[in-house]
């Protein structure tokens, strides 16, 4: 038996397994990479994934597609890095470590203690990235898992360090005093980047307030907002110069709101006059809350500010510059006071009084109380509106004034768009998305007030002086004190260093800020390949806290050179603005190009509902289920069927559709094995590599060789065009061919007792399609894929190698190629299906024999092509004649029906008397076209009919027109009733457990004697008995 039984399903669980652990065993993938070492270069640059939870299933999407193009260039025998990276730094890590410790602020960090605190986070980081190391093994993805970059080693950080100094060299690295996006819980500003994707709805306060005009008895300025914790540092109120204002009456006073947005505020009251915006500029007002003594210098005005919206509010706009960023830059403009009322915790300072202490985000009913109280409050509602939060912790965010670090963008704007042109994108929108984000993306805030981060090399003496360090070497050259203690360029070790200032000589001290963990993931083209390194050091990469995490080496400045540019990369599409932009920023500083020429992008994972997963919700499903439950190749099948421009919609359901299309493949290979153990086949390797030779071939073996080259061109060009969707369709309906069309109309050279040269052929040919077909997937289903090449080939061949994974990819034989027949095979196959349909519509089971099938055609090449191949179609529609025909009018009457909507446009008057004609059948067609009296109708105009005659059903498509005879014969009806029996007989063989090759004796009653007298020996043959004999009922015993 040369062939291991192979069950009637996959057990995709088992055989990953047991696949995975032969190739630990036989070093496969290092066999590969032995293999394909010193040929052509491809270079694949991996985006870090944050070893600091659990791979999701998301994740598994990524990881999926990044390894189906490093599988299929390894096939390809290109040589590849194999690096993968591990995300380290920044609030990931902090927020998810500050949990496990029990911690939720900055001072119970600092009274932990930053020392442990930093070893809790790279102890998290170890932790995880061995987690996630495993999962992606199981998940079939091969990497030099050992040789992993992580982006917290001192390499890593250098690397950033002489970036940065190459920004100040430019004049573009600045300190920045501004209203920033704030985190209270983390303690620490957000940079632009972070905030896209991190909105919520939240219900806030809907406020209306009465700011009382200085001067102006019971008249009052109306403003909105749903920041009540802003009131206490409001410092001006705002109006559009260009607007129009009105003055409305009312029971309290005389209010003043833009007209555009009177019938939407809740005032009720005579409007008394209009002004200009601009007239109300410089007016005084009472602040909501001017006996605190943070306002007591303040001196409320109103301002013109041409952003003021007439959408939404009353028209005025409340303005606190020390908690918005848009107030802030007004404030720079009219020279307005900016006061800070709370501090980075996000509680008030003393000098806001009652409110000392209170957290922002919880004096809102107090506030309210307050304005009550002082009788300016004019409504109190909520509103639910889109609010931004902290991308890690979810926490809500406030505006502060702080100091932070920036690198200015307009120099940069320009080169990093034109580079980014240069990028192939693909789906090409993510590129026109990437260019509208460079467009109008500001200053990079690069700062954080954290811990566990890139230490910003900034150091200043006492005079002020800054000095920026552009290495570990070059700080431990400028150190005066401090390295005895530096384990790692980390906080709080290297906040023990002083330097010397390379101005003045005096000590200077870094700034305490860590970086944006963007800086981490966007140097990775230079840290990670030996930019400008001068000599390689073994082993020499993970240095600092990545010591012993990694061997990976440190390369010098020549292999940067051959592995620089990145020739494809693949992230999510929120990358876009992250990973994506943090290199094509960093890289056009450094290089003055694009660090990538090919980026394949791709939309996020929801439950197969399309609602967003949340384990709240209780529709999370957690990779190692999934992955134990669903099989690792259903997973990457499912995630290459996806299009990446849409949403993928993840769970059991389709799952278990991709399982259900897999089946057509594996019952196909289950057939093959059967037959092939009964008859002792054995393949040649040589077929493989050699080609398939054969001068016994039928056109249906000639045609599905045919079909198989034109796969594997069709894949090949898939593969090449990153588009895995597009292969995934080719060969699920190569699977059906091979299966519905191919097996099926071959079985009985399969089943039948003689060893011949056509039943050689037919094994022959069924081998080479299937080993073939499933190389071609090798990449997308690698277990599976291993573990059919495994039974098919390399148990039974010795030259064959060992794993799939080490035979190439195929290629077309040009030998076997031949879309002539192709073609005429679509025109068969076309017939085929409308023969079963007019079966379908008469009701006649496709066992019943028919006397005959008729095709017309007008197009004489199809004539020929179906009179290449009527024993095949006199096979698949199970009739005794098929005959041809130019016309269908001897079996069908060929109606025209007038499409009225465009005829009536198009004749007006004449469309009753075109009707009448078609009707009358006076009518010709030529050319496709329909000449109808003095009219002639285009293709648009007209439907074509058919209505069978008498004694004929008839369904027409695709320029044919095909008729059944529907009329059956005592003989037929005797026949059709042997099939049915072949049929019911095999169920009972099914039924009974018995194995392909048992032979049984049939019994059967006095009813089917007709059918046995005349068609026995076939109904014994079909069902291997080696008896029929009467007896009470029918029935078969095993011999």
């Amino acid at each position: 038996m040369p062939f291991k039984p192979v069950d009637k399903q996959p057990d995709h669980v088992a055989i990953e397994h047991a696949v995975g652990d032969r190739w630990r065993r036989e070093r496969t993938f290092e066999r590969l990479r032995e293999q394909n070492e010193g040929n052509q270069r491809w270079s694949f640059l991996d985006g870090p994934i944050t070893a600091n939870n659990p791979m999701g299933v998301h994740h598994a999407w990524g990881r999926t597609l990044k390894d189906i193009w490093q599988r299929y260039h390894g096939l390809l025998g290109h040589d590849q890095r194999y690096q993968n990276g591990f995300d380290c730094q920044g609030l990931w890590v902090e927020v998810e470590v500050e949990k496990a410790l029990g911690l939720n602020s900055k001072p119970e960090i600092e009274e932990y203690g930053l020392d442990k605190f930093a070893r809790a986070c790279r102890d998290r980081v170890a932790k995880y990235a061995g987690v996630q190391t495993e999962q992606s093994r199981r998940l079939g993805q091969w990497m030099d898992w050992d040789n992993s970059y992580f982006t917290m080693t001192d390499t890593n950080i250098s690397y950033i360090w002489g970036f940065l100094k190459e920004c100040n060299a430019r004049g573009w690295l600045y300190r920045g005093h501004r209203s920033m996006p704030w985190c209270p819980r983390c303690g620490t500003s957000l940079s632009q980047h972070e905030l896209m994707d991190s909105y919520n709805d939240i219900t806030h306060p809907s406020l209306y307030v009465r700011f009382p005009i200085k001067g102006r008895e019971r008249e009052y300025l109306v403003v909105w907002t749903t920041t009540p914790w802003t009131l206490p540092a409001n410092v001006a109120a705002a109006v559009h110069p260009d607007e129009d204002y009105v003055r409305v009456e009312t029971l309290i006073g005389t209010a003043i709101v833009a007209k555009a947005r009177l019938e939407h505020l809740p005032l009720k009251g005579k409007v008394l006059g209009t002004v200009k915006g601009a007239d109300l500029v410089g007016i005084r007002y009472d602040g909501p809350f001017d006996d605190l003594e943070a306002q007591k210098d303040v001196e409320h005005r109103v301002v013109a500010w041409d952003d003021v919206s007439m959408e939404e509010g009353t028209g005025i706009v409340h303005i606190a510059p020390g908690c918005g960023a848009e107030d802030f830059e007004l404030s720079k403009r009219e020279d307005l006071p900016a006061l800070i009322p709370i501090d980075e915790a996000g509680a008030f300072y003393k000098q806001y009084g009652w409110l000392h202490g209170r957290h922002a985000a919880e004096v809102a009913h107090q506030i309210i109380e307050q304005l009550g109280e002082r009788g300016t409050l004019l409504q109190a509602g909520e509103l639910t509106h889109r609010y931004p939060v902290c991308w890690r912790c979810g926490t809500e965010l406030v505006y502060r004034l702080v100091d932070e670090w920036f690198i200015s963008s307009d120099g940069v704007r320009q080169p990093m768009i034109d580079a980014a042109r240069t990028v192939h994108w693909q789906p090409p929108q993510y590129g026109k998305r990437m260019e509208d984000w460079l467009r109008n993306m500001g200053d990079w805030c690069i700062s954080r007030k954290r811990y566990w981060g890139l230490p910003l090399p900034f150091y200043f003496c006492e005079s002020g002086h800054m000095t920026i360090v552009e290495s570990k070497d070059a700080l431990l050259a400028r150190a005066l004190r401090g390295t005895e203690h530096l384990e790692e360029l980390h906080r709080p070790w290297i906040d023990e260093i002083v330097i010397s200032c390379n101005e003045c000589g005096e000590e200077a001290v870094r700034v305490k800020d860590v970086g944006d963990c963007w800086l981490d993931a966007g140097i990775v083209p230079f840290s990670t390949l030996g930019y400008k390194n001068t000599q390689w050091i073994d082993h020499g990469y993970a240095t600092g806290s990545g010591d012993g995490l990694s061997g990976a080496d440190l390369p010098n400045h020549e292999h940067w050179e051959k592995w620089f540019p990145a020739a494809w990369i693949s992230e999510s599409r929120e990358q876009i603005r992250l990973w994506f932009y943090s290199m094509l920023f960093m890289s056009v500083v450094l290089e003055g190009r694009a660090p990538y020429e090919r980026v394949l992008t791709y939309e996020r994972v929801t439950d197969e509902t399309g609602r967003p997963m949340h384990k709240s919700w209780g529709n999370a499903i957690w990779f190692d289920d999934a992955v134990e439950s669903i099989g690792a190749d259903v997973m990457r099948w499912l995630y290459a069927a996806q299009v990446p421009s849409q949403n993928l919609g993840f769970g059991y359901g389709p799952a278990n559709e991709v399982k259900r299309r897999l089946l057509r493949l594996w019952s196909t290979y289950s057939f093959f094995v059967i037959y092939a153990n009964i008859d002792g086949f054995t393949p040649r390797f040589e077929t493989l590599s050699a080609g398939l030779r054969t001068t016994n071939a039928r056109p249906l073996d000639r045609w599905i060789l045919a079909r198989t080259q034109q796969l594997i061109g069709a894949c090949r060009t898939a593969l090449d065009d990153f588009d895995s969707p597009r292969l995934v369709r080719f060969v699920e309906t190569y699977w059906e061919d091979l299966s519905n069309w191919y097996v099926r109309l071959s079985r009985s050279r399969f089943w039948k007792s003689e060893d011949d040269a056509d039943k050689k052929v037919a094994y022959e040919t069924l081998w080479y399609c299937l080993v073939q077909a499933t190389r071609l997937i090798a990449p997308v289903m690698p277990f599976l894929a291993d573990e059919m090449w495994s039974n098919l080939v390399a148990s039974v061949c010795d030259d064959a190698p060992a794993s799939i994974h080490l035979a190439g990819y195929p290629i077309v034989d040009d030998a076997l190629a031949d879309d002539a027949l192709l073609d005429e095979m679509e025109a068969v196959r076309a017939v085929v299906e409308l023969g079963r349909a007019a079966r379908d519509n008469a009701n006649l089971k496709v066992r019943q024999p028919l006397r005959a099938v008729i095709v017309a055609t007008e197009d004489d090449t199809r004539r020929r092509q179906l009179a290449m191949h009527l024993d095949l179609i006199r096979e698949q529609l199970n009739v005794k004649d098929v005959e041809l025909a130019t016309s269908a009018e001897d079996f069908a009457q060929t109606e025209v029906m007038p499409n009225f909507r465009l005829l009536g446009q198009k004749y007006r008057k004449d469309v009753g008397r075109i009707q009448q004609l078609l009707k009358d059948g006076a009518f010709e067609r030529v050319d496709g076209e329909v000449k109808v009296g003095d009219w002639v109708l285009n293709a648009d105009e007209f439907e074509v009919r058919t209505r069978a005659r008498e004694g004929f059903a008839v369904v027409g498509g695709g320029g044919f027109a095909v008729a059944l005879d529907t009329e059956i014969t005592p003989e037929l009806a005797l026949e059709g009733r042997a099939r049915d029996l072949i049929r019911e007989i095999q169920d009972m063989r099914k039924q009974a457990g018995l194995e392909m090759t048992d032979r049984i004796r049939i019994l059967y009653p006095d009813a089917h004697a007709a059918a046995f007298d005349a068609h026995g020996e076939r109904i014994k043959a079909e069902t291997l008995a080696v008896s029929a004999t009467r007896g009470e009922n029918l029935a078969i015993e095993r011999t």
